[in-house]
């Protein structure tokens, strides 16, 4: 059977326009070094982090001889491992939660307008990618770059929207939202009466 050459053509640039909907960023290069016969193999890890900025977010890790092919190994890596993150209001996390892998932790909070990103080196750069414009996030523990990627990756796994939450519990939408209102609102006032 003939191959239609404009088909190939267009494949092609289905795959650079889902490319380019996608931002990356360098999180952490590292020189690693291979013990062989004759000696050390250098080489280089680069730990890397793809998201749309809409919700979509994803890592990798990649190994190679040069910074560029390593690099581009990670962000290979990071595209096929996206996970979808649900957000409020397209700005901020659904509810507070926390993250754990190996001795690093992560917790992570929502927060209201005009907040921006308050989060630190590896952390930051996945709401950057995921889209995050509000957000609170604190690291403890490990400081590695991977444990707190992995941490954070973590931590937005445990993210549902309130949609999920009231058909697992047999809720209407609006009682679980205006609980976690009157939540916010009830721990205001009660700090406020003991002043």
């Amino acid at each position: 059977m003939a191959r239609n050459p404009q088909r190939d053509r267009d494949r092609g640039r289905d795959r650079d326009e889902r490319e380019s909907e996608f931002a990356d960023k360098l999180v952490h290069i590292n020189r690693v070094a291979k013990v062989v016969k004759g000696g050390k193999r250098f080489g280089f890890a680069a730990l890397v982090v793809v998201g749309d900025q809409k919700g979509r977010v994803g890592f990798g890790h990649g190994k190679a001889r040069e910074v560029p092919e390593a690099i581009r190994k990670a962000t290979e890596s990071a595209r096929r491992s996206l996970v979808r993150v649900p957000l409020r209001e397209g700005r901020t996390l659904h509810h507070d939660s926390e993250g754990r892998h190996g001795s690093g932790k992560v917790v992570l909070r929502s927060a209201p307008p005009g907040t921006g990103i308050i989060a630190g080196g590896p952390t930051r750069a996945v709401f950057e990618m995921l889209g995050v414009q509000d957000v609170v996030a604190k690291s403890l523990g490990s400081t590695n770059p991977y444990n707190m990627v992995r941490a954070t990756f973590d931590a937005l796994k445990g993210q549902e929207n309130p949609r999920a939450v009231a058909a697992r519990r047999g809720k209407k939408v609006s009682e679980i939202v205006a609980r976690r209102r009157d939540g916010a609102l009830g721990d205001a006032d009660t700090s406020g009466e003991a002043a």
